[in-house]
């Protein structure tokens, strides 16, 4: 009997089964019984069982210099996500599957920065990611890879163009700090106009109550006195109707007169001077 000897297969990878260097089976994680190698039998094939990760990697492509369309080098390192989704294909149809991807994420680079232009680049960097995402993706799925992301890591320009966009940015930010200082100025002052307005427009409303309450405080004095007089006179004319209708009561009150005025030692009283004058005239 042929001895066995067990493979265990963990999830994070597949194992391609191969027998008499054909491949058989692709094994799912678990453990296996395959011959021993060292002890089989003449006629018995032999087994190998190659083990593929199947695991979500990283490849950085690092300063790969290119050219954009309007001939700027720029040197660019891209970031690239991807897994073996069909581990039979990844082995059997490329000789080196990370090379392969190496090499067609370098290219998919090439191609979508040599159709952009620096200016384009600088405005929507995230078109050359997604350029790159979507050459490779359908690239490596030919050889059992899916491609997760694809990422500009990193975007590098030469020198004095560096300097330059530094400049510009400066100056962008200048404008942007300065056109927020001017917002803010003009924000203030409108307040500061509303908040005028708004205390001329009460102190005209006071002055014009103000002016309101004197009008009738005028008006209710002046009915007052008009009301006071006319009484006076109602009092007057009472009076006076009393004196035509009693003599002596205007007698009496001659006598009250008198006799007020004899409590004063400057008052004088002149009675009946025309009376004499027309005697000594007769």
């Amino acid at each position: 009997m042929a001895r066995t000897q067990d493979i265990i297969i963990k999830s994070t990878h597949r194992g391609l089964r191969y027998e008499d260097g054909r491949l058989t089976d692709v094994l799912e994680a678990g453990r296996y019984e395959v011959p021993d190698g060292s002890r089989r039998r003449r006629n018995s094939p032999v087994v190998e069982i190659v083990l593929v990760d199947v695991r979500e990697r990283e490849l950085l492509l690092k300063g790969q210099e290119i050219l954009t369309s309007d001939k700027v080098a720029v040197r660019v390192s891209i970031i690239t996500q991807y897994r073996v989704v069909d581990p039979a294909a990844a082995l059997e149809k490329v000789e080196s599957y990370t090379d392969r991807l190496y090499s067609d994420v370098q290219l998919a680079a090439r191609r979508s920065l040599a159709s952009m232009t620096l200016e384009g680049i600088l405005t929507n960097r995230n078109q050359l990611s997604e350029d790159i995402l979507g050459d490779v993706q359908d690239a490596a799925s030919g050889y059992g890879i899916a491609i997760l992301r694809a990422d500009v890591k990193d975007l590098v320009f030469p020198g004095n163009l560096q300097e330059i966009m530094n400049r510009v940015l400066a100056a962008e930010r200048l404008s942007e700090a300065q056109l927020v200082e001017a917002r803010t100025t003009a924000e203030r002052e409108g307040i500061e106009a509303r908040s005028r307005a708004e205390t001329e427009r009460v102190a005209a409303e006071a002055e014009r109550e103000s002016e309101r309450i004197k009008a009738e405080s005028r008006a209710d004095t002046q009915r007052l006195e008009a009301e006071a007089e006319a009484a006076a006179l109602r009092l007057h004319a009472g009076a006076a109707a009393a004196y035509a209708d009693h003599p002596v009561l205007l007698r009496v009150r001659e006598l009250e007169a008198l006799a007020r005025l004899a409590t004063n030692a400057e008052a004088r009283l002149y009675i009946g001077f025309d009376k004499h004058a027309e005697l000594r005239a007769e």
